[in-house]
């Protein structure tokens, strides 16, 4: 492999005491002639070995049916009308509106973010409508950028009103009581690099409809801690309820005032960011939140909104964990994670159990949406191979009176079996993993095999659908997912267990599922490729630089990959909870110990390695992707290893979300035919 020369320099940095090479830091400037020129010249050397893997266009045609077949977002319902997102053959969905539920697929089309740009980069990433049903706040995004700027329209006529705010990040638009005004984090408009520069201090802001934005009042901020987090939530007609965070810290404070008070002081209910308290809404006086305080696997809680006594309305399982809950007219949905798999459960408002919702089995419930108005109930579940069911439910109190299940038009889904495996881990923990297997291939020899995985930020890795995981399995290729530590899939302390100094457990938990994979005969090491993205980029790179010898292929998409200065870029410095601070001493040594650009080492034959990135992410930057690519290239040059390092680029594509769907199938397919490629999977 001749590889792009890509110029080193001396730059040094001596962090606590330590000097860190860092000779690729040039390209952390992304707007830099030199690296615009790096970028095509990646782009140049992987094109031509991409394109010529012979499952590529196979894979294309898949990937592009399965994200173009129907998809049907979970409803909700406002003002008597009903609203969900319809996908299908467009690049972005669109938002549709009808009477009732029963008229959605006859519903007209009120919000299609394909027409706000040629090409589809253009997309909605948060929608919001009002209580009433005839206002809709939305934010678009472009080129994968997670600022955006609120727009207002108008339901019943489908215009925009006059309404826009740029400059937003992070909460959806929450309205406040009459409807006619709404909650949203701003910052001030960027003096330097928007898509690198670390954010200053936000602010709550309210917006009244019709009123120039730069008139909006402040509801919250705080300048002195510009690591600061607040959202307005819930929405209640007469209880403002505040939430903030650090970013440091996983855990949240909430305050409380009444609206129309705002002179008033917040009322603390709880103070010091130490445990999680999700608000979920108020009736009858009390608030209602999911906390992980004394319940690693989460309780549901209530507050007197008069004294702040705090009380148990549902105790911790012994077993499942509580992810959410939800008030309903006269009872409570409450919504449990079962060994990774959803399941339903109805509540009175005191707590009593009762019935169970049947949602099917090995299933995630991808959205839910209930109101303290009203006895129905909407839901959306998928699994690996299902991209997605929609269920009506009506409820009285703790009683289920109706359910009815709605699929998805279009193309049945890949036929395959999904397992549960377990291995002890490099601690003695038994370690679960979902492994599918496509329909007729249970008994056979050992196949190719791809392991997806996360392990971070309390983010569970759930049987859920992904046109790139159902499209492998579709191939004939065997999907595992790892539920390692870091994960939420076990509650807070399967979470914490997975966070900062306890960082390498995560590693050390998909080894072992690696080697238990190759121990019972499912793969060998020459067929089993890894996958992962964002935090789960760090850990195919922690992986490959660790484990090179493991790998049959690695593809590391948009991830953390320098510890030591993720902290420096736009919201990075949030990711502390899981990671630690780098700037702290300890934090730094553990940092440095597994950061993947750190521990290249020369005279290593690295695995075949697939690197992909957006240059217009600003969340994890693409300088990570960047230089972790040109310092694997050069040690894998020195080393005169044959096994390809590539560094494929997308020039108009951030972090992921809102990406157009042409654009999706051919990053599927190039990270697929590369792993089929080296695993030997035959796709014909």
């Amino acid at each position: 492999m001749r590889y792009p020369e890509v110029r080193r320099d001396g730059t040094v940095e001596t962090v606590h005491g330590e000097a860190i090479p860092d000779p690729y830091r040039w390209l952390e400037d992304g707007d830099a002639a030199e690296t615009r020129a790096f970028i095509e010249a990646q782009n140049a050397f992987a094109e031509p070995i991409l394109a010529a893997l012979p499952a590529r266009e196979a894979f294309r045609e898949r990937v592009a049916a399965l994200l173009t077949a129907p998809t049907r977002g979970c409803p909700w319902e406002r003002g008597g009308r009903v609203f969900a997102w319809h996908g299908g053959e467009q690049n972005q969905p669109v938002l549709v509106v009808a009477d009732a539920v029963d008229e959605l697929e006859r519903g007209r089309v009120l919000l299609d973010p394909n027409a706000l740009s040629a090409d589809g980069t253009v997309a909605v990433n948060v929608a919001s409508v009002s209580p009433d049903g005839a206002l809709l706040a939305y934010g678009v995004s472009d080129g994968g950028s997670d600022w955006r700027t609120i727009r207002v329209r108008d339901v019943a006529t489908g215009d925009d009103l006059a309404d826009e705010i740029p400059w937003t990040k992070w909460n959806p638009p929450v309205w406040l009581p009459g409807g006619r005004a709404f909650s949203y984090w701003a910052y001030d408009a960027p003096t330097g690099d928007a898509l690198t520069d670390e954010m200053g201090a936000g602010r709550l802001m309210r917006h009244e409809i019709g009123a120039d934005p730069s008139t909006d009042a402040v509801l919250f901020a705080r300048p002195d801690e510009p690591r600061l987090f607040a959202r307005h939530w819930p929405r209640d007609d007469e209880w403002f309820v505040l939430s903030t965070d650090t970013g440091s810290s996983s855990g949240n404070d909430l305050a409380v005032r009444r609206h129309g008070d705002e002179a008033a002081a917040l009322r603390q209910l709880v103070e010091g960011h130490e445990h999680e308290w999700s608000a979920i809404g108020i009736h009858g006086g009390r608030l209602f939140a999911v906390t992980d305080e004394s319940a690693p696997r989460y309780r549901l809680a209530a507050f007197d909104l008069e004294t702040g006594e705090q009380s148990t309305i549902v105790p911790e399982h012994e077993e499942d964990v509580l992810l959410d809950a939800s008030l309903t007219e006269r009872g409570l949905v409450l919504e449990y994670s079962h060994d990774a798999s959803h399941r339903m459960q109805l509540a009175s408002l005191e707590g009593e159990l009762g019935d169970a919702v049947p949602l099917g089995d090995g299933v995630s419930i991808t959205g839910s949406e209930a109101s303290s108005g009203t006895g129905t109930v909407f839901a959306s579940t998928s699994s690996f191979v299902d991209r997605g069911t929609r269920h009506v439910i009506v409820v009285d109190g703790a009683r289920l009176v109706e359910h009815r299940a709605l699929p998805a038009p279009g193309p049945a889904a890949p036929r395959a079996a999904t397992h549960r495996i377990r291995t002890a881990s490099s601690d003695g923990q038994q370690v679960p993993a979902f492994l599918v297997r496509p329909a007729g291939a249970a008994g056979d020899a050992p196949r190719p095999t791809l392991i997806w995985g996360y392990g971070g930020f309390n983010i569970p890795m759930n049987p859920a659908f992904r046109a790139v995981l159902a499209a492998w399995v579709e191939a004939g290729g065997v999907l595992v997912v790892p539920n390692l530590r870091g994960g939420g899939e076990f509650g807070s302390e399967w979470h914490k267990g997975g966070t900062k100094e306890r960082k390498q457990q995560v590693f050390d938990d998909l080894f072992a599922i690696a080697e238990h994979l190759i121990a019972t005969g499912v793969t060998t090491r020459e067929q089993l490729a890894l996958h992962g993205r964002s935090n789960g980029g760090l850990l195919a790179g922690a992986a490959l630089t660790q484990r090179p010898e493991l790998w049959a292929a690695v593809l590391p998409g948009v991830g953390v990959l320098d510890m030591l200065r993720y902290h420096r870029f736009t919201i990075g410095w949030a990711w502390a909870s899981d990671y630690g601070d780098p700037d702290d001493a300890e934090a730094h040594a553990y940092l440095r110990a597994y950061s993947p650009l750190h521990n290249v080492r020369d005279g290593v034959a690295y695995p075949p390695t697939l690197i992909t990135t957006g240059d217009h992410d600003d969340r994890v930057v693409p300088a990570h992707s960047f230089k972790f690519a040109a310092e694997l290239q050069r040690a894998q040059a020195a080393t005169g290893a044959d096994a390809p390092v590539l560094l494929s680029v997308d020039t108009r594509a951030g972090h992921g979300m809102g990406k157009p769907k042409d654009a999706a199938a051919l990053e599927f397919a190039d990270q697929l035919a590369f792993a089929a490629h080296h695993t030997g999977l035959d796709v014909r």
